[in-house]
């Protein structure tokens, strides 16, 4: 049996029909070889960075997987392009995009991928999902979660998702 790792991969979309998007993905996570997701937060509504844009639903997941750091990233960006996302204007719009924010204790930083993401810890709309799989969780080098979501600027919205509200029951 091969040695699984945990990981935590942030997922968003403002494009197109975001919450369709998002469900999408988790499936096609789980089918990925070896990866299981473990726990995932609930979808919140969120405000964007960049260029004025659509506000984007947001969510966190924990996986167990036995692909090495480089397969996930490379498996996750294959699910963002058959979702049709396009990296044209930076922060700007995007149909799904996946991001791993930890893997094991892995520490690495090279063109390609940044392990941990390099701007979370200043992202509530990132760590507030984060919170709600992983309470006790503390970022090194940043510090504990609590901390860092209060540091961060209050204006960020990070709204839970209230799907009766929305008309969906499922």
């Amino acid at each position: 049996m091969s040695q699984l790792f945990i990981s935590y991969i942030a997922l968003g979309s403002n494009l197109e029909d975001p919450i369709v998007h998002l469900n999408e993905a988790l499936l096609e996570i789980k089918a990925l070889p070896n990866t299981k997701i473990t726990q995932a937060s609930q979808f919140y509504r969120t405000k964007p960075i960049g260029p004025e844009q659509p506000d984007i639903i947001n969510a966190v997941i924990k996986v167990e997987t036995g692909l090495a750091p480089y397969d996930l990233l490379h498996a996750l960006q294959k699910i963002e392009l058959e979702h049709g996302r396009e990296r044209i204007i930076r922060f700007g719009a995007r149909t799904l995009d996946l991001d791993i924010l930890l893997f094991n204790d892995v520490q690495m930083n090279d063109a390609e991928l940044t392990i941990p993401h390099p701007r979370m810890q200043d992202r509530n709309f990132v760590l507030i999902p984060l919170k709600e799989i992983a309470p006790d969780l503390h970022l090194a080098p940043f510090g504990h979660i609590d901390d860092l979501i209060t540091r961060n600027d209050p204006e960020d919205y990070v709204i839970p998702l209230d799907f009766e509200a929305l008309g969906n029951k499922s």
